[in-house]
């Protein structure tokens, strides 16, 4: 027990304490967690802890995030999906294999060992690249849907990778592995074990048909039954339950469990209880993550690495370089633009966690001898170690200069009587772009996703390709004569450098910005922008105006009490502004705390004098 609380205030500290620092840096929390490892891994040999057994464990963070992304994607979309995810994900394994494999057969491997090492090294990491696209609010780009379309191909063809990689078995190591294929096959696929070989694919369909007629019949009386107790631990419980089961399926019948915890996600997107599953397990999924990261970075074999430094450098560097080729080569053939086609190469370019796994069972099924793995198992680590690297070179050089490369689209040409520029073409910049022509004011919107560009011209209407957070595209668009620049962008960084850039710049222009929440307003405000909308902040209005009319009050009435609330909501937040620090939350910051109760505890009592007043004029007129 105490080796246990040891070994958990070991890995808790490690992240506690590199994460926050990583992140203030610039690195990511995914470097974080890795150097994270790192630092620890010496402490970890000193315990004697089998990194491999902890890292098998922790995997179950990648299952929980595929499950989460699945919860997202409705199945009308997945399928929309199906011909990036044959041509463009299928098309990168199919190259990265060939082209690894032929560099293997060019250093005196046999071409089963070759073409393994190359199915093994196609692979990208979904735990990171998901977790990094979601932390820079990159996952909605082009370039971050083409990266999820790949891996989610990645996570199919894993199966037909497990059952060619046997086949591929080499003689004289066969011989030598018959203790580690009795092993395997205790560890591996336990339902398939004594079937022939038409009753396999019988029993892969039935695991797959369990999941989705559970998940689409069973979910909701289960949850529903749950409910009644009232009990949220419960509700975390049955969530975890029913993942942890899919998880189990899907290893018994020797397909990927992230695929299987995928495709149950996607099964329950329609569920009523899809937020309950979402917030429930997303901490676990953290941690776990956060724990299968550290234990990469404490499982690199630094003896080894000391010993082979240039080959194993010399193998990481190569392998990136060649599937960063190759993607960037396949973005351009699938029309992937600008800084998007780089994001792509770049992201990709690594090995992937399952990499692990199937390395293992290469050498159990003598296809690969253990001195080669060994080797492979570092270039897969280190690669994935130097893959938040790859997004900071995308982040702080690629994506500012990316104009500058010859192969990029050019933005659009920009009409010259654009007084009127709106940033994001999204649900509140469409409605905002349609509200406005029909009123007989010309507005230009700039996106840079060329996906939902091409989707609104097929309904006539016109925008612009373009990354409006870029200085110089700004000035294209004619940002100089512009009398209103509308931010509608999802993404509250962005909002908040535009508008600093832009009310530096060019304090003439009349800025509407979008916030996120009350703590952004303030940061809006203290880079000069008076006009400042939050986006739930209406809807919120007219549900308590109808929450007013359900309680009996009159509809003018109920007006009356919001207006008196608005008036008074934003005078409370112009005087308090000043005392708002930019980067320091709200209940963190001593001087904000104690001047807004300040003025609460002045102004309140006037609010509930005038509200009241309202309610008693209410029913003394409906009398």
């Amino acid at each position: 027990m105490t080796d246990a609380l040891l070994l958990t205030f070991i890995f808790l500290v490690a992240g506690v304490v590199s994460v926050p620092i990583a992140a203030r840096l610039g690195l990511g929390s995914v470097l974080g967690y890795l150097l994270a490892g790192i630092l620890i891994s010496p402490l970890l040999s000193w315990f004697h802890v089998d990194i491999v057994s902890l890292q098998h464990f922790a995997e179950l963070g990648v299952v929980l995030m595929l499950f989460l992304v699945g919860l997202e994607l409705h199945p009308k979309k997945l399928w929309s999906m199906k011909a990036r995810l044959f041509g463009l994900g299928g098309g990168q394994v199919a190259f990265c294999a060939v082209f690894i494999m032929v560099v293997a057969m060019l250093l005196d491997q046999p071409w089963q060992t070759s073409l393994a090492i190359g199915l093994v090294l196609a692979l990208s990491s979904t735990a990171i690249v998901i977790q990094s696209l979601t932390e820079k609010g990159l996952m909605k780009s082009d370039g971050g849907q083409s990266s999820f379309v790949v891996l989610l191909a990645q996570d199919i063809l894993v199966i037909p990778m497990l059952a060619l990689i046997p086949l591929l078995a080499l003689p004289e190591l066969q011989q030598l592995t018959n203790a580690g294929e009795a092993e395997t096959a205790s560890h591996g696929a336990a339902l398939l074990e004594g079937l022939t070989s038409w009753q396999i694919p019988l029993v892969i369909i039935a695991a797959i048909a369990t999941i989705i007629i559970g998940g689409s019949y069973l979910v909701t009386p289960i949850f529903r039954f749950i409910a009644v107790a009232q009990l949220r631990e419960l509700f975390t419980a049955t969530a975890l339950m029913f993942v942890v089961g899919t998880t189990l399926l899907m290893s018994l019948v020797g397909l990927s469990p992230a695929l299987g915890t995928f495709l149950a996600g996607v099964v329950l997107a329609n569920s009523p209880y899809r937020h309950e599953l979402e917030s429930d397990i997303a901490p676990f999924k953290g941690l776990l993550l956060g724990l299968f990261f550290m234990t990469v970075g404490a499982g690199i074999n630094f003896g080894l690495l000391s010993d082979k430094w240039l080959l194993i450098l010399s193998l990481t560097f190569s392998l990136i370089l060649l599937k960063a080729s190759v993607l960037w080569l396949l973005g351009w053939a699938f029309n992937i633009r600008g800084s998007n086609r780089w994001l792509f190469a770049l992201g990709l370019a690594q090995a992937g966690e399952f990499g692990f796994v199937l390395l293992s069972f290469t050498v159990s099924n003598g296809v690969i001898t253990d001195a080669i793995a060994d080797i492979l198992l570092l270039v897969v680590a280190i690669s994935m170690l130097l893959t938040p690297l790859l997004f900071i070179l995308y982040d702080k050089i690629i994506a500012p200069h990316y104009a500058a490369d010859q192969s990029d689209k050019p933005f659009d040409e920009m009409p010259d009587d654009n007084n009127i520029l709106i940033a994001g073409s999204g649900r509140v910049g469409t409605t905002l772009d349609n509200l406005l022509r029909l009123a007989g004011f010309h507005s230009t919107v700039i996106d840079f996703s060329t996906k939902r560009l091409e989707a609104l011209e097929k309904f006539g209407v016109k925008n612009y390709f373009g990354d409006a957070t870029r200085p110089d595209l700004l000035e294209a668009a004619g940002i100089e004569e512009a009398s209103v620049f509308i931010i509608a962008i999802d993404n509250p960084e962005q909002v908040t450098q535009l508008v600093k850039h832009v009310n530096h710049h060019y304090p003439h222009i009349h800025i509407i910005a979008r916030a996120f929440d009350n703590n952004h307003v303030y940061d809006l405000w203290s880079y000069g922008c008076r006009d400042i909308i939050r986006e739930t902040y209406d809807s919120s209005l007219r549900m308590g105006r109808s929450a007013f009319e359900a309680l009996g009050m009159r509809r003018d009435s109920a007006e009356q009490m919001i207006d008196v609330f608005v008036q008074h909501d934003r005078v409370s937040m112009v005087e308090v502004a000043d005392a708002h620090k930019i980067g320091v939350p709200f209940h963190e910051n001593q001087a904000f705390i104690k001047r807004l109760r300040a003025y609460l505890e002045e102004k309140n009592p006037q609010l509930q004098a005038a509200m009241e007043k309202i309610k008693t004029e209410d029913k003394q007129d409906s009398l």
